[in-house]
């Protein structure tokens, strides 16, 4: 009767309920997205806030096109090609009262007068000129190469304020004494020659080689002190707002690495072609050491890393390894750090420099004394883990900036949670302006300065929302409350907010909301196709589990509304450890969200959980996998398993689990540590061997290979491939430059010394890290069907 309907409906044009009756199949779902329908992206607002444009393809063209809406309507409407470019709010670096804006574009910069409404071009040039700023006397400075240029908007004059200089100061690398011959010839040439008598006469006046304003040659202009770069990268060329210092850094490349090549088989030449690859973890870093010219001086010396606190304080796991931590105390040298910075304030009174330890246990917010090049500590985050969490990185210098000219804002973990602080730099007081067991994900300081605008997961660890709290703290006031995800485009008046909301069953649409509380959010798009909405997606139920050590873990769970006779379950496990996928929003994983439904169709009941070092939860769950992936976070599984069974009547000798990326790592540690639980496993694009993952991911979790070899001996699933006993499918793109196809070989070649059976590896030729080829995603995920068709049923 079923399939007379189905033919009925189909031929009747009822093509939507036809569609619901019709089951999901893995050829289906891993189709090019685009069936799907595309949700808008890239929203921004004009100059005036009163429009906002977007990307959008809702007819499924071949590409997206330019759409727009005003402020006060709900009706999108399509736009002509780049109409948006001269209306666009851009990015303006502003003077002290904000009547006139700096901003670089095509490459040059341009001023705009707001009083008067006028842009004038200030650079015309091949080459580009970048990070306009005003100083405090209202001149311009820009970078040209690696060179500030200064442009007195009185004079129109433009004069180069550096002089950086590729290779070494000449005569710096003579080390020996003249000869009594050397002094000879040197007197003879001054006795022989009138230009050599010429030149030593210039230099002892301090005239040659001197450059005035403009470029021009000028008696009364003094040269440009030579900065000499050696073979060094000169990156972060600051200026003090009133001109007096500037900062930069001095790179050296890090020497003798080895970088990773991936072969290319499927190639249009024919030949196999080399890809090349990253670096593997425990590679030498390149270092950098910071310098001040001192403009006023005319001279340069070190930026004095020395004096920060606590720069000699080794990690707590270097006592597992007693005769390198004596080896280190007696060494007694200052750790390496990377720094961000200075931030100068408004008028050049002070600077803050972001600090982090190479060895990322520390993260230290500094006063410089830009005079003498030394630190005076006003914060310093010390994790025995390693510093993370939101608005807080070892990378850049995370959610910071100046209130005024006294107070400066930041965010730390201090209380287990990532919160927004400020503190006053010239007393020393600190305030906490967010509490409680939830995370500030993101911080936005209003135009004027009085205002935060934050986006957190306060009312519930997988619901975002956007709200505002004052500088000098107070009440937090909520704005948005669609419960899901609510990510944020600010109008540059600041009133109005372009929502991109999702749902657990419905992918992002775009919202406009008014910026107050309790102002109503009202749709602007509807993005899926009909095909997609005629499947009734499932809301998985939200839960919490308690782990063996007593800790509260989220999951999603999809429900068998009709469960096969033998209760099978299976884990799905997300990637990239430090993730959340158990929220109220459109996953991500979105491929993974279909199939968790098409397993649920089969019989199946699926857990999705936000296992140990997930994000969203506070540093303790962050960290808890240090120095132990494959710790917690797959414990977290097989105690998500026994929540099933008591919840949901899974039978416990029927369960599997698959995931990518990290979760393929997760997966293989189940197999061969949790194999009384897991009876067969997916493992895709799975780390196999950390000691041969990236260096800024890995050194984290694990420190580094030759100074913490107990953390990847059992962290690392190629120590553990004697204990498979279950059914193993391995996936892997070959020219994967993420994980290399490397990891999954290495473990082949073990699983074939070893003389293991059941296990099988499908590899793709033309697949990186993330697939793109649905041809590629349909035969994978056949692949895990069928595995647990053949092996969870019977």
């Amino acid at each position: 009767m079923k399939k007379y309907l189905l033919f009925l409906l189909l031929c009747t044009g009822e093509y939507a309920f036809a569609q619901q009756l019709a089951p999901l199949t893995v050829e289906k779902i891993m189709r090019d997205p685009k069936w799907m329908g595309i949700s808008p992206t890239n929203f921004r607002w004009t100059a005036d806030s009163k429009t906002l444009y977007f990307n959008w393809n809702p007819e499924n063209k071949v590409k997206e096109e330019l759409f727009k809406v005003s402020a006060t309507s709900s009706k999108p409407l399509k736009a002509a090609e780049k109409e948006d470019e001269k209306l666009l709010s851009l990015n303006y670096t502003y003077n002290a009262d904000r009547s006139l804006g700096l901003v670089e574009k095509s490459s040059d910069i341009y001023l705009q007068n707001f009083k008067t409404n006028k842009e004038t071009r200030l650079t015309s040039t091949q080459e580009r000129e970048s990070s306009p700023v005003f100083l405090t006397n209202g001149n311009v400075v820009y970078q040209l190469g690696d060179n500030l240029f200064g442009i007195d908007l009185k004079s129109a004059e433009t004069r180069q304020l550096t002089n950086f200089v590729k290779g070494k100061k000449p005569g710096r690398a003579e080390s020996k004494p003249a000869t009594e011959q050397d002094k000879w010839l040197k007197a003879q040439q001054t006795e022989l020659f009138d230009i050599i008598k010429k030149r030593n006469a210039e230099a002892k006046n301090g005239s040659r080689g001197g450059r005035g304003r403009l470029g021009n040659s000028s008696a009364d202009t003094k040269p440009l002190k030579e900065l000499y770069t050696e073979d060094k990268f000169l990156n972060g060329v600051i200026i003090s707002p009133d001109g007096h210092f500037i900062t930069y850094k001095l790179t050296t490349p890090a020497q003798n690495n080895h970088n990773t090549i991936v072969p290319n088989y499927v190639t249009s030449s024919g030949y196999t072609e080399d890809i090349p690859g990253r670096t593997k973890v425990g590679e030498n870093e390149n270092t950098s050491q910071g310098f001040i010219y001192d403009t006023q001086r005319d001279t340069v010396y070190a930026i004095q890393t020395s004096t920060i606190t606590g720069i000699k304080e080794l990690p707590d796991y270097l006592k597992d390894y007693p005769k390198e931590l004596d080896t280190l105390k007696k060494k007694n040298a200052d750790r390496p750090v990377n720094f961000f910075g200075p931030l100068w304030n408004d008028n050049g009174s002070s600077a803050i420099v972001v600090a982090t330890s190479s060895d990322n246990k520390d993260r230290w917010i500094l006063k410089l004394d830009a005079l003498t090049g030394r630190f005076t500590l006003i914060d310093r985050q010390r994790d025995e883990a390693w510093i993370g969490g939101p608005g807080i990185s070892g990378f850049y210098q995370g959610s910071t900036g100046w209130i005024d000219n006294n107070r400066f804002y930041y965010q730390s973990e201090a209380t287990g949670y990532s919160h927004l602080y400020v503190v006053n730099v010239a007393t020393g007081d600190k305030k906490q302006l967010t509490t409680g067991k939830w995370e500030v994900q993101s911080v936005q300081l209003s135009k004027y300065r009085s205002t935060f605008y934050i986006k957190a997961n306060k009312e519930h660890p997988g619901i975002t929302n956007f709200f505002k709290v004052g500088v000098n703290g107070g009440e937090l006031t909520q704005i948005t409350t669609m419960k899901g995800l609510n990510d944020i485009t600010l109008s540059p008046d600041e009133k109005y907010l372009a929502i991109n909301y999702s749902y657990l069953d419905k992918p992002g649409e775009l919202y406009l909301q008014p910026n107050k509380a309790g102002a109503k959010a009202v749709q602007v798009t509807q993005s899926t196709s009909a095909e997609f909405n005629s499947y009734k997606w499932r809301q998985p139920d939200m839960v919490t589990f308690k782990n063996r050590y007593g800790a509260d873990v989220y999951a999603r769970v999809y429900k068998a509304e009709n469960p096969h006779p033998n209760h099978p379950a299976v884990v799905f496990v997300h990637g990239a450890g430090y993730l959340q996928n158990v929220h109220f929003g459109w996953s991500t994983y979105f491929r993974e969200f279909m199939f968790n439904n098409l397993l649920a169709d089969n019989g199946y009941t699926v857990i999705d959980i936000d296992y140990t070092g997930s994000s969203g939860y506070g540093r303790d769950h962050r960290t808890g996998i240090y120095r132990h992936m494959g710790g917690k976070d797959l414990t977290d599984q097989a105690d998500g398993v026994k929540f099933l069974v008591e919840k949901y009547g899974v039978n416990p000798q029927h369960v599997g689990l698959y995931g990518g990326s990290y979760g393929g790592f997760i997966t293989l540690m189940a197999m061969f540590n949790e194999s009384d639980v897991f009876t067969s496993g997916a493992a895709l694009r799975s780390v196999t061997d950390w000691a041969h993952y990236n260096h800024g991911y890995t050194s984290n979790i694990l420190n580094e290979p030759y100074n913490d070899p107990i953390a990847y001996k059992r962290s690392s699933p190629i120590y553990f491939a004697d204990k498979l006993k279950g059914n193993l499918l391995m996936a892997h793109g070959m020219v994967d430059v993420n994980v290399h196809f490397q990891d999954i070989v290495r473990i082949t070649q073990r699983f074939i010394e070893l003389g293991k059976n059941n296990w099988e590896l499908a590899v793709y030729p033309v697949e990186d890290h993330g697939f793109i080829e649905p041809s590629s995603w349909t035969d994978e995920y056949k692949r895990i069907f069928k595995l647990y068709e053949n092996t969870l049923k019977k």
